[in-house]
């Protein structure tokens, strides 16, 4: 499958206004099931629309997030603290935003609305949770790429029903076995079907060919790539069939 048809999806919350990208098959003549695709730091970049267009291959549309705003984007090769900064510092905004997005999913009219799962790099990744934690009752489960796992400090956490799948560098200096054993703590007491696949010498941003930064604890782990996108196609196949 190679012909996708794409375009730019704005929508709101609140004030402020962002902007989807959405890749689907071309031949999409009823509604699909759909995979949220959650950008990492940079924004919603080249990387992340070639991640969608490349979950659209897989039959699904994929519906990319936009956290920060129309036009914001930062440097995928940068420091963009600056960006994520006050959503971290400010998760229930980031709830907001993550469910203005899935919201507007929802209304593509290729979308089949009870079929949709969400998958997130680095800062994605955590996305991804904090959407889960949100607990929408049409998300059938997520898939954090070498996310973060920092709590959202929101309050009591009520049940999780989507499933959940962390696929994990090891060796990642941004998420700790301490951090690990508390983000599978957290979900098995929110009873989240939940699971996890741990990549033994990967480090963080392990899927993003060209990631050679060391001393940051961020390289490319070609293996470990390969292995995690193939546990993410079954789970996917799984939750959305």
């Amino acid at each position: 499958m190679s012909e996708l048809r794409t375009e730019y999806l704005d929508y709101t919350e609140a004030d402020s206004v962002f902007e989807a990208y959405v890749a689907s098959p071309a031949d999409t003549t009823g509604p699909r099931p759909c995979v949220l695709v959650a950008h990492e730091w940079s924004g919603l970049n080249g990387a992340m629309r070639a991640m969608t267009e490349k979950v659209a291959r897989l039959g699904y549309v994929g519906f990319a997030l936009d956290v920060y705003g129309k036009g914001i984007r930062g440097s995928e090769t940068g420091d963009n603290s600056g960006l994520m900064g006050p959503l971290m510092a400010d998760r229930a905004l980031l709830r907001r935003r993550l469910l203005a997005g899935l919201a507007a999913a929802r209304r593509h009219p290729a979308v089949d609305t009870g079929r949709i799962a969400a998958i997130g790099y680095c800062f994605g990744g955590l996305c991804v949770l904090d959407l889960a934690r949100a607990a929408p009752p049409d998300l059938r489960g997520v898939v954090s790429f070498h996310g973060v796992f920092q709590p959202p400090n929101l309050g009591a956490q009520g049940p999780i029903s989507a499933r959940v799948l962390l696929l994990h560098g090891w060796d990642d200096p941004l998420a700790p076995p301490a951090d690990v054993m508390a983000v599978t703590r957290e979900l098995t007491e929110a009873r989240a079907p939940w699971e996890l696949h741990a990549y033994g010498h990967a480090q963080h941003a392990f899927t993003f060919k060209g990631a050679n930064m060391p001393e940051r604890g961020i390289v490319h782990h070609p293996e470990a790539d390969r292995r995690s996108w193939t546990a993410m196609r079954t789970f996917l196949e799984e939750v959305l069939a």
